[in-house]
């Protein structure tokens, strides 16, 4: 007699146990999810061989190169920086029930308000597998459970990191649920679960922030698109300049908070042009240059920058410089071309600097420093689900408190109303 073949759960079966899962989540203690993410991290050590044979296959069959490829790509090394992650998640105080104001009225009536889990949380993402486990493990210390929608080119390795996760003793059915890759149905039927899903996160790519948010029925939070600026101001030390621009365009091109745009003050320009675009050059990055910047990079190969380039996120070793007239013409561009996600500016002239931190119309403004901060790690958070674009419920990365709701806990003694 052949054995049975399991049958493979449909998505809206997904979701159903993800429902009854985020109501038995939302009443574990503090602890309890902490042995639970402290678990998860050991299984995921102990399961790296299968993990990262996953990812081979993933690689083989995924036909990415570059940066691309390095955005799939696990090693021992990163395995071990998401354990590490995880870790630092156990390690942060839980949100869950944390009082966000507290008073008594004259009737006696006490009113407190406090943090509450979101529910289910959708998140639909592309390539990188090690957002499988930041955004599972946040979710599940905010007391919610998970619905994970990866890339098809990360599949393997996303199972694999699944299943690490929810074979530990102790994680409800249901917690976290990786929907089927293979085609876009399941983000379709994702998106438009209104009542069984609280809130959807598109992570990646410009189209898939654009569909998620054109079709869902479900509330979006949007996250990843990077049109990231960095602007060397006329007073700029030009070392510390050279070394925030390679840094922030060349250290991991592939993610979101990389700078794909170089503004230079016009007073500067003869001098730093050529000098940063020689840079730059060394460094494998493709330049692309206004008029102003070609001239002054003579003999350089600068391309012409078109339009659509002050629009585009290359997310590769690609930058294009404009030359502007100074602080107040950087920040008009910027918050013309940006996608709000994070810009700098490099200047030794505090006023400047203040009026550029106010005029920047992002979610992370920096001063003489790397766009590739804007990290839920790099800030203290341990991890995060994305880097928040938007303005409502959460804008910058978007960690543990952002995984919250909140409600009204109103105590009384038999008070009625008049």
């Amino acid at each position: 007699m052949s054995a049975t073949v399991p049958a493979v759960a449909s998505t809206k079966e997904k979701l159903l146990r993800a429902r009854a899962a985020a109501a038995k989540l939302a009443l574990f203690s503090s602890q309890r999810k902490n042995e639970l993410l402290a678990a998860i991290a050991e299984a995921i050590e102990s399961q790296a061989e299968k993990i990262l044979e996953a990812n081979r296959q993933d690689l083989e069959h995924s036909g990415l190169e570059g940066a691309m490829r390095d955005r799939l790509l696990l090693t021992p090394s990163r395995i071990r920086d998401i354990a590490t992650a995880v870790r630092e998640v156990t390690g942060l105080p839980d949100p869950i029930g944390q009082p966000l104001a507290e008073w008594t009225k004259s009737n006696g009536l006490r009113i407190r308000k406090v943090r509450v889990p979101l529910g289910v949380v959708g998140i639909i993402y592309e390539s990188r597998p090690n957002v499988t486990v930041d955004t599972a493990v946040l979710a599940l210390k905010a007391g919610n459970a998970i619905v994970l929608r990866g890339g098809r080119e990360s599949a393997l390795s996303n199972q694999a990191l699944v299943q690490s996760m929810t074979a530990v003793a102790g994680v409800p059915p249901g917690a976290i649920e990786l929907l089927d890759s293979a085609t876009r149905q399941s983000v379709r039927d994702l998106i438009k679960a209104r009542g069984l899903v609280d809130v959807i996160i598109p992570r990646g790519g410009a189209g898939l922030i654009r569909f998620v948010t054109e079709n869902s029925s479900v509330p979006v939070i949007e996250t990843g698109a990077g049109n990231c600026h960095i602007f060397v101001d006329c007073s700029a030390d030009l070392e510390m300049a050279d070394s925030i621009v390679l840094n922030a365009k060349t250290q991991r091109p592939s993610v979101c908070n990389a700078a794909e745009k170089l503004l230079v003050h016009e007073r500067i320009a003869a001098d730093y042009i050529p000098r940063i675009v020689n840079k730059l050059m060394e460094a494998g990055v493709e330049v692309r240059g206004d008029g102003k910047t070609r001239t002054l990079a003579a003999g350089l190969p600068v391309v012409a920058a078109n339009q659509q380039d002050w629009h585009e996120e290359y997310l590769r070793l690609c930058m294009a410089i404009a030359i502007v007239s100074g602080v107040d013409q950087a920040i008009a561009h910027i918050n013309k071309y940006s996608t709000g996600h994070s810009d700098s500016i490099v200047t030794a002239d505090e006023a400047h600097a203040r009026r550029f931190l106010r005029g920047v119309d992002s979610a992370a403004v920096y001063w003489n420093a790397s766009t590739r901060f804007t990290d839920g790690g790099e800030f203290g958070f341990g991890a995060e689900m994305g880097i928040s674009t938007q303005k409502l419920h959460c804008r910058g990365p978007f960690a543990l408190a952002e995984l919250t709701s909140s409600k009204y806990e109103i105590i009384g003694a038999g008070q009625t109303r008049s």
